[in-house]
């Protein structure tokens, strides 16, 4: 199959109907249910630029004699990996950031694991067969994947084998001839319901006694007993475009995943009772640095686009004139640029794996996330206070066309005649950013999506490489010497000087 089209997205969600819930009620068709058309279409936006001629080229080249999605492949080169950086970077703009698993993130992860066969191979010469022929056909069809790495939230002082009930986490029931049966919950698949196909795999953390639970696998979404619950979405699909730019756009609907007794065919099975290899899947394959490069793209384009509201937003109003204010904007500025700064270094000093596979730099991708897990929040809490109260005064698109209109247009125009109405639609995306439900949502999500930031930081801290900053240290400590030495020498220095 050639590289997907948006109509031919569509059409797969159509012919593939799952379960999914949203509001209390089943969806019988998610391209019909006004909650996600939004979303629906971006994403068939996304893989109609593939087609478009000014990306086409970008986003996708000939791969085995086949026109594959630049994400898909694997790089091999430094110049690879600014291919893939330019490939990203349109994904990420068309979508200002704002959706973190757009198709490129996971074709991503995919891709990583696909080339690491020897380390599923651990557990299983077939288990690391199944990941490349998994691959290959995802990467074949262009599907579009959610994945699950948590178990739900319930006794977060237990592991997944010390639960209240036995199934309340997934886990695997039974082994038959034709696969693995799964019962439980997971969490957090990012746009389940309009995605083709579920990717599930662990973070770090599972404890010897989890074997059940630590499983690694693919299925289709329409499998047979799996449940997607969908959170109250942010757009019901009556919000209109001028009041909520955004969220009627680019709502990321998350699920929670409930399987009843589903099948997992034994060829779509890539870690199975393995608790160690499970744990250092992330690690050993090198899924982080290549999701890093990817999401450090995004990341980049969602600092500028949000730096950029309130740049933008400051001069409506002429506070841009104060030095307080250019000071804040500043540390914006700043802070965005560290992230560019931070994705080319990546880019400038890869490794090379055994298997010929180009990686960005780890302490570069690292670096970034913290950055921007705790930069993007400074900036949203900075874009609140400069709107300030007037962001809760702001009318409504309706109040343009009513006998009124005039008293917006006068009370509500900006600085220098700026018309009310663009000032009033900035003041509209600024807040459906940063103080709506959906602005909310995709701050905590920057907040976590590299998982908790104290854990990463301390991490960090733990697996630096100390060398060289104690080696400067070591050698400032030579400088003083052994307290009589010390003494000694500045006592022979005052008696010389004293002449005696």
């Amino acid at each position: 199959m050639t590289i997907r089209t948006g109509a031919e997205y569509i059409a797969h969600l159509k012919n593939t109907p799952r379960e999914v819930w949203l509001k209390g009620v089943r969806v019988n068709d998610v391209t019909e249910h006004p909650a996600l058309k939004g979303p629906i279409a971006q994403i068939a936006k996304i893989y109609d630029m593939q087609h478009e001629a000014a990306t086409r080229d970008i986003l996708t080249r000939d791969h085995e004699g086949v026109r594959t999605p630049v994400s898909f492949i694997p790089p091999r080169s430094q110049a690879d990996l600014e291919a893939r950086r330019e490939a990203f970077q349109i994904v990420a703009d068309a979508t200002f950031g704002l959706m973190g698993r757009s198709p490129d993130f996971l074709n991503t992860s995919l891709m990583a694991l696909a080339q690491a066969p020897e380390v599923f191979a651990r557990g299983g010469v077939q288990y690391g067969e199944n990941i490349v022929r998994y691959y290959e056909y995802i990467r074949e069809n262009d599907l579009f994947l959610t994945h699950a790495l948590l178990a739900p939230q319930t006794d977060r002082t237990r592991p997944s084998s010390q639960q209240k009930e036995e199934f309340l986490h997934m886990g695997v029931v039974r082994e038959t001839e034709e696969g693995l049966i799964m019962r439980g919950a997971r969490m957090l698949a990012t746009l389940a319901p309009v995605a083709d196909e579920l990717l599930v795999y662990n973070a770090p953390g599972l404890k010897p006694g989890d074997e059940r639970y630590c499983t690694v696998f693919a299925i289709p979404i329409d499998s047979p007993g799996l449940r997607l619950i969908t959170r109250e979405p942010f757009d019901d699909g009556t919000r209109n475009s001028f009041d909520h730019p955004l969220s009627s756009n680019f709502e990321e609907a998350d699920s929670l995943l409930v399987f009843d007794d589903v099948l997992v065919p034994w060829d779509r099975v890539f870690v199975h009772n393995n608790v160690e290899l499970s744990n250092a899947l992330y690690i050993d394959s090198n899924l982080r640095q290549h999701t890093g490069h990817q999401t450090g793209v995004r990341g980049l384009t969602k600092m500028e686009f949000i730096t950029g509201i309130a740049m933008k937003l400051s001069e409506t109003v002429k506070i841009d004139q104060f030095q307080h204010v250019q000071q804040k904007l500043g540390e914006a500025i700043a802070a965005t640029e560290i992230c560019r700064a931070l994705v080319l270094a990546s880019e400038s000093n890869p490794e090379i794996d055994e298997n010929g596979v180009v990686r960005p730099d780890l302490r570069a991708l690292q670096t970034l996330r913290m950055h921007l897990s705790a930069s993007y929040p400074k900036i949203a809490e900075l874009l609140q206070t400069l709107g300030a109260g007037g962001y809760l005064m702001m009318p409504s698109a309706e109040d343009f066309l009513s006998p009124i209109s005039g008293d917006i247009e006068k009370y509500l125009q900006g600085a220098g005649g700026l018309p009310a109405e663009e000032r009033v639609r900035l003041y509209k995306l600024a807040w459906d950013l940063c103080g709506d439900g959906f602005g909310q949502r995709t701050l905590q999500y920057e907040r976590y999506y590299a998982g908790d930031p104290v854990r990463l930081l301390a991490a960090n801290y733990m697996a630096y490489d100390k060398t060289r900053a104690y080696g400067l240290v070591d050698r400032a400590l030579e400088l003083s010497g052994t307290p009589a030495e010390a003494v000694a020498a500045k006592r022979g220095t005052v008696l010389e000087t004293a002449g005696v």
